[in-house]
């Protein structure tokens, strides 16, 4: 039992450490105030979403992997 006591600081300077970072960042830095939120939510729900079958033409069909890997041939 007594081998273990040098972990009781690092444990200790962990929880403080902890403790501190909780209370510094309380405060809601960065936050938006709710009118403005509702109005961001608002501008995004009224855009159109892209449709769905829209794709890039020039993008090739991906081919499933198998996860097997293959040697290319030696020329």
């Amino acid at each position: 039992m007594e081998i273990l006591l040098w972990l009781v600081p690092p444990f200790l300077v962990a929880l403080l450490a902890m403790a501190w970072v909780g209370w510094v960042s309380r405060e809601g830095r960065g936050a938006v105030d709710a009118d403005e939120a509702v109005r961001r939510m608002g501008v995004a729900l009224e855009k159109d979403p892209p449709p769905i079958w829209a794709t890039d033409s020039t993008q090739q069909p991906r081919t499933r992997s198998t996860g097997v890997a293959i040697r290319r041939p030696e020329r």
